[in-house]
């Protein structure tokens, strides 16, 4: 049986996945700026509901480090948008998760977090899941700019991810008591709170009236967005950083289904590897979730 914390990271790649089949969907008729102020307006809107019945302070304790976050969200989301709208679905989502990597290394070096045996296993699967993924190697990538965009994102989850894990983690004070962590909803607020302002000046530079499908593809962006991003900061908030991201590597399992479903596109036997190598990986986190982990706290 998987752990809360697999089963909350295995929820947001779902939610994420789903996500991205949207955006493509949407970006076929409205330019990717204005889908991003759309995504962060309805989720802004939606954060805030979350916040106020669940009774607490919107504004949280670390401000400068959750406006930060917001910033490195804002940005990642931008990046990987735009790779969204540049790439095919699943060279963008493998190329953008190379960031598990990036956050088990940064998670080790800024956090003190060991990179266990099942989490380095998982990350090795993932990397040579990925080369699978996008067989023919990276000179195939229709379009350079888009390779590097998709990487720039992925790099800037990975230090997002890492301030998540440091604001979920209790505080020590001046005066040597214990200060809880900001709660996991608090920390989602201040996404949207700041992407929203600063996707404005993009979305008006090139508006187009959204038709009645348009509305029905932001609005499924931004629901399947909130539910992803909820159950990464949970999970975040109750396992490693590198443990937690490691899962997101079945996003590409996702993406490999949504673009056979959605796209009729059939994948090559090397994405079926890359594929499997995934999976194994994954397994082998969630078995050895709940021994060596880091002490759990509750997260609601």
């Amino acid at each position: 049986m998987l752990s809360r914390g697999v089963a909350y990271m295995a929820l947001s790649a779902l939610g994420f996945s789903a996500m991205s089949v949207l955006v493509k969907l949407a970006a076929a008729d409205l330019p990717t700026g204005e889908i991003v102020l759309a995504r962060a307006a309805m989720t802004l809107v939606i954060s805030y509901v979350m916040v106020k019945r669940a009774n607490l302070s919107p504004w949280g304790k670390q401000r400068g480090k959750l406006l930060l976050r917001g910033f490195l969200g804002f940005s990642a989301l931008a990046c990987y948008y735009v790779a969204l709208v540049r790439l095919p679905l699943a060279d963008a989502t493998t190329l953008y998760y190379v960031q598990p990597l990036l956050t088990a290394i940064l998670a080790w070096r800024i956090l003190g977090e060991p990179i266990g045996w099942a989490t380095a296993f998982a990350i090795v699967c993932g990397i040579v899941g990925v080369l699978f993924v996008v067989h023919p190697g990276v000179g195939a990538v229709a379009d350079p700019a888009g390779l590097v965009i998709a990487l720039v994102s992925a790099t800037l989850s990975s230090i997002a991810y890492v301030t998540v894990r440091q604001l979920t983690s209790p505080q020590r004070q001046p005066d040597g008591t214990m200060r809880s962590g900001e709660h996991p909803l608090v920390i989602v607020f201040y996404f949207p709170l700041v992407a929203t302002p600063l996707s404005v000046p993009w979305a008006a530079m090139d508006f187009v009236v959204p038709s009645a499908t348009d509305w029905i593809w932001l609005v499924a962006i931004g629901c399947t967005t909130q539910i992803g991003q909820v159950f990464l900061t949970k999970g975040l908030a109750i396992e490693r950083a590198g443990r937690a991201t490691s899962i997101g590597y079945v996003q590409i399992c996702f993406a490999i289904v949504w673009q056979l479903v959605i796209f009729g596109q059939t994948p090559a036997l090397g994405t079926v590897g890359g594929a499997a190598l995934i999976i194994a990986g994954t397994l082998a986190v969630s078995a050895t979730a709940t021994r060596g982990a880091a002490t759990p706290r509750t997260a609601t």
